[in-house]
């Protein structure tokens, strides 16, 4: 039996990704058996996956450097990955996760080419490397390049995500307090982001609030952490937009199913709803829109470049893309696309 060991530890943008990999290597090896080596908040995404044999969860977080503890999660990992009849894939291209590949004594253990690499030094924990890939085309397409050492071609985008109908049913009804109807269309706003440098200001999406028509629509703005829950507080004062109430990872993936439309900027919300097929309008500062942002030709992209686009810095003094990016033309993008679902 042919035995796989996916590596994509983290982000959950970058676990979204990583799913048309996993598809197109399930589908290539029907009877194989897949486990996949994750971070913990991760391990929730995976749930949503069928196809998976076997999750492995790395409880980095938990980890202080050099005590028993440390010791006892690796010994553990180790055990639970550890198979020599094994190919391991790293779709992360970091030391830690090259690391892991090594460790699992996988007799194969697939990288990217080191002009590809994060962390270039991964490459020695390698048995096998692709050639050099173009860091312009998607970040999708560039992890299903990685297929190609094991003979498999893969263009096509299939996202294997199945989100209980129950849940998406149980997240609607949540709603209805907060005024939702079943007659209005579904707006999620979300306005958080982990970089600082991927967020769009409160002034910015105050106008955007404002400016959005005001009748058979439902605008809910979504957050993730205490600090971008005050965000989200700051930008409805004074509007019809409604913060959400805390949500979980898998509530989340149901609520932007159930969406008619997510505008947001580059960050797992957005991922998720481009794996969903949900239609979406992206805000985009440092990072590349055709790199990391939706791959439809319908959806929306409000994108300001200038002399450093494409940074990928998470500390600016500067925000001129982001800035740069008026709330109008993303007013004008979000009905565009809406009247295109109509």
């Amino acid at each position: 039996m042919n035995r796989f060991l996916i590596i994509r530890l983290s982000s959950l943008g970058d676990i979204i990704h990583t799913l048309p990999a996993f598809s197109a290597l399930r589908t290539a090896f029907m009877d194989a058996e897949i486990s996949w080596l994750v971070e913990e908040k991760g391990h929730e995404i995976l749930d949503l996956v069928p196809g998976i044999d076997k999750v492995i969860e790395v409880r980095s977080k938990r980890w202080k450097w050099h005590s028993s503890n440390f010791r006892k999660e690796i010994g553990r990992i180790k055990k639970e990955i550890r198979s020599k009849d094994q190919t391991a894939l790293d779709f992360q291209g970091l030391i830690k996760s090259a690391y892991f590949a090594r460790l699992s004594h996988s007799r194969r253990r697939l990288g990217f080419h080191h002009e590809n690499l994060r962390e270039p030094l991964a490459r020695y924990f390698y048995t096998d490397q692709t050639e050099p890939i173009s860091e312009k085309i998607h970040v999708i397409h560039k992890n299903l390049k990685l297929l190609k050492i094991l003979g498999i071609q893969q263009d096509k985008i299939v996202f294997p995500l199945r989100i209980p109908g129950g849940l998406t049913t149980y997240v609607k009804e949540k709603l209805l307090p907060l005024g939702y109807t079943a007659q209005k269309k579904l707006i999620v706003a979300n306005v958080g982001a982990a970089w600082k440098t991927k967020r769009w200001s409160a002034e910015k999406w105050k106008a955007f609030v404002k400016k959005m028509p005001q009748t058979d629509i439902f605008l809910f703005l979504l957050w993730g952490t205490d600090e971008e829950k005050a965000l989200a507080l700051d930008i409805a004062q004074n509007s019809s937009a409604v913060v959400a109430p805390f949500m979980n990872l898998k509530e989340v993936m149901a609520l932007l199913q159930a969406a008619d439309l997510l505008v947001s900027g580059d960050t797992f919300a957005l991922q998720a709803a481009c794996a969903l097929a949900r239609p979406v309008v992206a805000i985009f500062g440092p990072t590349n829109p055709n790199r990391n942002g939706p791959f439809s030709d319908k959806d929306g992209v409000a994108f300001c470049e200038i002399d450093c686009s494409y940074c990928y810095k998470r500390d600016c003094p500067d925000l001129k893309c982001l800035d740069g990016i008026e709330p109008e033309d993303v007013v004008k993008l979000c009905l565009q696309r809406l009247e295109g679902e109509a």
